[in-house]
């Protein structure tokens, strides 16, 4: 199924007050490439993270923004630093001493100061990673979801524009198959203006008839062109991988064709159906720029 690169998908978890919010955006690239935007404390992640989500998307700019709260006293420990402690106890006695100030002092008091009491988390980093992956997975998924909406969408105006060419490829080749015949009887018209009544040397004509032909003929295009619309329907029906760049390509073949058909034209109509598949090309083609 064809995916769009343009997409959006979001994800939030959480577990014993510990919580998780994933967005993921995408749009057009060359190539893929992931901007991950998550905090310090479990940046060591974000390459996991990233090849999460490069097992599902194959294309895009890809920006991720992970939130995350860990307000879970699972795996959190309160630690007095008693040796700091004991200093501010001390110096505080001395000053008490030196001033004639009461003494008596609170260990809540303590507390309070620098470096005497934290809160060190020895959660289980296992722990974090599964739920954190499996945000990122959901995350994930809801955006190769509306990737593959918007893809639908497209798939279904490719078909109908490539259809349009096809029936201007068709009336090209109409055109074509009667020019010979034209040329004859106009080249037969104007010798006999030139020449009166003169024979007409048939050998002669022939062989400009022949050189006309070989230099006008669009046969070869037009079957090129042809094989290039019935892959390019094919791929956007049938397949199940990354078709963006090959769709590409082929639309670069067939304006490649259309532009020879049109140099060798000799003939207004002609030249009109090649404008209008040009037209045609390049509104597909900007199309297939956001095709995964």
């Amino acid at each position: 199924m064809i995916k769009s690169m343009t997409g959006y998908g979001k994800s939030e978890l959480e577990v014993e007050a510990r919580k998780y919010q994933i967005e993921i955006k995408s749009v057009n690239h060359r190539y893929l490439d992931i901007l991950v935007k998550m905090p310090k404390q479990i940046s060591y992640l974000e390459e996991e993270v990233k090849r999460k989500i490069s097992e599902k998307v194959k294309r895009g700019k890809i920006d991720v923004f992970i939130t995350f709260e860990n307000n879970s006293i699972k795996g959190k420990e309160i630690k007095i630093n008693t040796e700091i402690a004991k200093a501010y106890i001390d110096e505080l006695r001395k000053l008490a001493e030196q001033e004639n100030l009461s003494s008596n002092i609170e260990v809540t008091e303590i507390t309070k100061y620098p470096d005497v009491l934290s809160v060190q988390n020895v959660e289980d980093d296992d722990t974090i990673r599964n739920e954190l992956l499996k945000t990122v997975e959901d995350a994930t998924a809801n955006l190769v979801s509306m990737r593959e909406i918007e893809g639908k969408r497209i798939s279904e105006d490719l078909l109908k524009r490539i259809n349009k060419v096809q029936k201007k490829v068709t009336e090209i080749s109409s055109l074509s198959t009667g020019l010979i015949e034209e040329y004859v009887v106009k080249l037969e018209g104007r010798i006999k203006d030139l020449m009166k009544d003169k024979e007409i040397d048939e050998s002669r004509l022939a062989q400009e008839v022949v050189i006309y032909a070989d230099k006008c003929s669009i046969e070869e295009e037009v079957t090129r062109l042809n094989s290039h619309i019935f892959q390019f329907e094919k791929q956007i029906k049938e397949s199940q991988e990354t078709v963006g760049k090959k769709l590409d390509f082929m639309i670069q073949e067939m304006n490649r064709e259309t532009n020879t058909i049109g140099s060798k034209a000799n003939n207004l109509e002609i030249t009109n159906g090649v404008i209008d598949i040009k037209t045609e090309l390049e509104n597909i083609r900007e199309q297939v720029q956001n095709i995964e």
